[in-house]
């Protein structure tokens, strides 16, 4: 069966192109349309879609507000469709922390996308929409408090973290219930540029402890938060006796830029048994062979599981490939990594597999 698309968008030209790049894919049937959030209503009552795509600003009722009555009155997988604008991208974030899985940006004449590039990824992100459980409470148990975790940490150790559909609210979860003086944390989540920077400054606004987008040669502290720009790679460099972001611009990695693989792979050749390694909901599999890396070469290694995973892809290959040695829920993610970096914690301490299993899957 088809997966069956209703589309809500207040522009008439933008309902016929994202209805067209859809119904292109035999897998997908585009069943109605609506030009704002009163006709969706009564559409979904009337057609039952298996997925919304929501225009992020319409009249009448803003994207926002409609995305809140269905996640309450009827919870069902959306997709929004976000303007590359600083309003679109902060709209956008917080419709990620409501429910919203997934979300595509409008073709704009700068950013350089293809209508192919485009219909490619809505269709994808459409289709993996459809298979989602939405609605369901994914944490089994609240996340310790940033008081509750205030551990001695041994000052060499640095965190790294991917992460990619989900990761939105995934990350807020897991960095909420850190404490403000833990280790170094470099994130790479897969987001366009434009959207970075303000998912940066939204988790610093809601978080304990300093976060930002990383910058070139930027020191490497802790109790801070540096997340890879939408259009770099952020790796971990060494400046004399100083642990430094490194950012690219280079070709895309597992498909991605920013790409978890690089970011895990350069952990591996620079904090190597002091790094701590964790991959989140996503789909796909990037950061998998730069998770193994890491074990390969002491780091502790931890993959979200699936029962709170939005999407278990991204820690399911990982975890085939024997790069992970410890799942957990995201509940507990903030524990797990904050016991790694604790005096005295050892990598060997937290392996839940033969210690040899990533070298004979690799």
């Amino acid at each position: 069966m088809p997966v069956r698309v209703l589309v809500v968008d207040d522009s008439a030209v933008m309902r016929q192109l994202l209805s067209e790049l859809l119904a292109a894919d035999p897998e997908i049937e585009v069943v109605g349309t609506a030009a704002d959030p009163h006709i969706a209503r009564e559409r979904i009552k009337a057609l039952n879609p298996d997925v919304v795509t929501l225009d992020v600003e319409m009249p009448h009722m803003d994207g926002l507000t409609f995305l809140r009555k269905i996640m309450t009155l009827r919870p069902m997988p959306v997709v929004m469709v976000s303007t590359l604008t600083q309003r679109g991208a902060e709209i956008t974030l917080e419709a990620l922390e409501i429910g919203a899985v997934d979300f595509v940006a409008k073709p704009a004449g700068e950013d350089g996308r293809s209508m192919l590039e485009l219909a490619a990824e809505l269709q994808r992100k459409v289709k993996v929409a459809a298979g989602l459980r939405v609605g369901v409470s994914r944490a089994v148990a609240a996340p310790r408090s940033p008081q509750q975790l205030r551990v001695p940490f041994r000052t060499d150790k640095i965190v790294f973290i991917g992460a990619s559909t989900g990761g939105v609210e995934a990350l807020k979860l897991l960095l909420t219930g850190m404490p403000s003086d833990c280790p170094p944390i470099l994130v790479t989540q897969h987001m366009p540029p434009r959207f970075t920077a303000g998912f940066a400054e939204r988790l610093d606004r809601q978080c304990p402890m300093r976060v930002s987008e990383g910058i070139d040669e930027e020191t490497i502290e802790p109790g801070h938060v540096y997340i890879a720009p939408g259009s770099h790679h952020l790796e971990i460099a060494r400046v004399g006796n100083r642990h430094v972001c490194r950012l690219s611009d280079g070709p895309q990695v597992s498909g991605h830029r920013p790409s978890v693989d690089v970011l895990f792979r350069s952990a591996a050749r620079i904090a190597g048994p002091s790094a701590v390694g964790a991959i989140l909901t996503g789909m796909g599999k990037d950061g998998a062979e730069g998770l193994l890396e890491l074990r390969r070469v002491g780091g502790v290694t931890l993959g979200q599981d699936e029962k709170s995973a939005l999407i278990y892809g991204m820690p399911r290959v990982a975890f085939e490939r024997g790069a992970v040695m410890h799942q957990c829920s995201l509940s507990q993610m903030a524990h797990a990594i904050l016991d790694a970096c604790q005096a005295g914690a050892h990598a060997s301490d937290h392996a839940t597999m033969p210690p040899d299993r990533a070298l004979r899957t690799g």
